[in-house]
């Protein structure tokens, strides 16, 4: 027992001088001070006023009271445009809204009532469309494209009243959820922070161990009793620290200068974050056992930044990805944190709802920094 204590103690101990030698290689250097707080400033006061793209296979849920032939013709139009896929066809609002609350529906059509009476008796009949508007570019081009099409099944089904000189119309009332003011920034923000984030966890991390072997003192750690393992953790802590700290900086410039408060629990976000950062710390790490310059480590760790960002949904709906696209997501670590931090910044989401992002992101971390223990220890 005695041995067991004396053994943790001295692996403690050389913990804390890697972890001291770590900082003030940090700390010596300046600019990467200046870049830490500089940086999630800077790129969230620029990035979330990127540009929006179209918007396809937006899942559709339709709520029929009414089932009637105009009420069939108005959601086959819908369905067949391109831009909607009938995720379900509910029997009522409360079951279409689970629906939507699963993520398995972007937009919810509600068809009321006597609806094709309405049109041929009253000349004029009410639908809802109840979008899902945590993700603003979608609900807002959603809801334009379906208020179109309603637009053009205006003018097919129902012919203008001749006496009157009046087309019977179609009343479309939009509901926006989670986002009621359409504001784009409010789902960008979240995704860009993440961007952040990946990007302080895992590109100094693919330069350290490099930076060791390029300095030779690599080779001077390699000669001590130092445990593979100890020395990995050494290198990972200080860059979870770093993530954290842009985490918090970032929080704190979304809420001063854009509003933005979190309708969940931060702390939901701070234990994703700290699974999140010690996977791209092993990815960086593993990638910095693999290149024998910092030049390499840095082309290969951007390589993989690149086919992260452009495949988590940050810009482009995965929904709206090719099938083989949507696979890839599956793999990719950067996508589920840009899920849990809209769904938590916008819908409130607790710590069950984002359990299976959160077990995937777990499974990475345990994977990529098991690989690079592996790696280190058999390449030194």
């Amino acid at each position: 027992m005695n041995e067991n204590k004396r053994k943790i103690r001295s692996q403690w101990s050389t913990l804390k001088f890697l972890l001291q030698k770590e900082f003030l290689q940090i700390f010596r250097d300046k600019t990467i001070l200046k870049m830490i707080i500089a940086l999630p400033v800077v790129q969230l006061l620029i990035l979330p006023w990127a540009a929006t793209f179209e918007q396809r296979n937006i899942s559709l849920s339709v709520v029929d009271n009414d089932h009637s032939t105009f009420s069939r013709k108005l959601t086959e139009k819908i369905t067949s445009s391109g831009y909607f896929r009938l995720a379900d066809y509910s029997v009522s609002y409360s079951q279409a809204l689970t629906a939507v609350e699963r993520n398995d529906a972007d937009l919810i059509l509600e068809i009321p009532y006597r609806f094709e009476d309405d049109l041929i008796r009253e000349q004029s009949a009410g639908i809802m469309i109840s979008v899902n508007a945590v993700n603003g570019q979608k609900a807002g081009l959603g809801s334009a494209y379906l208020s179109q099409i309603i637009n053009d099944f205006n003018q097919e089904i129902i012919p203008p009243d001749v006496q009157s000189g009046r087309q019977n119309r179609i009343n479309v009332v939009p509901y926006y959820r989670y986002n009621t003011q359409m504001n784009y920034r409010n789902y960008m923000v979240p995704g860009i922070l993440v961007m952040l984030v990946t990007l302080i966890g895992g590109v100094p991390a693919a330069l350290n161990i490099v930076k060791e072997k390029e300095t030779g003192t690599i080779e001077q750690i390699n000669v001590t009793p130092i445990p593979k393992a100890i020395f990995i953790l050494g290198k990972l802590i200080p860059f979870w620290m770093m993530g954290l700290l842009i985490l918090t900086i970032g929080l704190i410039v979304a809420f001063i200068v854009y509003g933005l408060v979190p309708a969940g629990r931060l702390f939901n976000i701070y234990i994703f974050a700290f699974f999140y950062l010690l996977t791209f710390s092993g990815i960086g790490l593993l990638i910095s056992t693999y290149s024998e310059t910092q030049q390499q480590a840095m082309f290969v760790a951007f390589f993989f930044l690149i086919i992260f960002f452009l495949l988590s949904g940050l810009f482009t709906p995965i929904s709206s990805m090719p099938h083989y696209a949507q696979a890839i997501t599956r793999f990719n670590p950067v996508r589920y944190f840009v899920e849990v931090m809209r769904l938590v910044f916008m819908k409130g989401s607790g710590f069950s709802d984002i359990m299976p992002q959160l077990l995937h992101v777990i499974g990475f971390a345990v994977f990529f920094n098991g690989w690079a223990v592996w790696n280190y220890k058999k390449t030194s």
